[in-house]
């Protein structure tokens, strides 16, 4: 069986946790943690939506390459929402950063819905 590398790569963000940004297994990354966090400056990448989440999609960029890979090649992407009113938000950040065709399987939460069909 493979051996699991973790690691948190030098210029990310640090994580907030007992956790590594980076596990990998042969080709498998997986990435952990990343938040809208700018790693130059240290401070969240601006107070709305879409300026997080661009800098989280900028943030996965910089760890794939880190890890020899690069946002072509993610095939699942995870996003939580603290509200359901930042779906738009997240949705424009993620066709600009991620393109407009060939984007991976996502799922999504919202932390502040009961009922995610009807807008919470």
């Amino acid at each position: 069986m493979a051996k699991v590398e973790t690691y948190t790569p030098t210029g990310s963000p640090i994580p907030i946790g007992p956790y590594s940004h980076i596990a990998k297994v042969g080709e498998n990354i997986t990435i952990g943690g990343v938040g809208g966090v700018d790693p130059e400056t240290g401070t969240v990448a601006g107070e709305d939506t879409f300026s997080q989440a661009r800098q989280i999609l900028r943030n996965f960029d910089a760890l794939l390459r880190s890890a020899g890979s690069d946002l072509d090649h993610v095939v699942h992407i995870q996003v939580f929402l603290k509200e359901m009113a930042d779906f738009d938000e997240m949705n424009r950040a993620y066709v600009e950063v991620m393109g407009g065709t060939g984007r991976p399987a996502r799922c999504w939460g919202c932390a502040s819905c009961r009922n995610p069909t009807s807008g919470c």
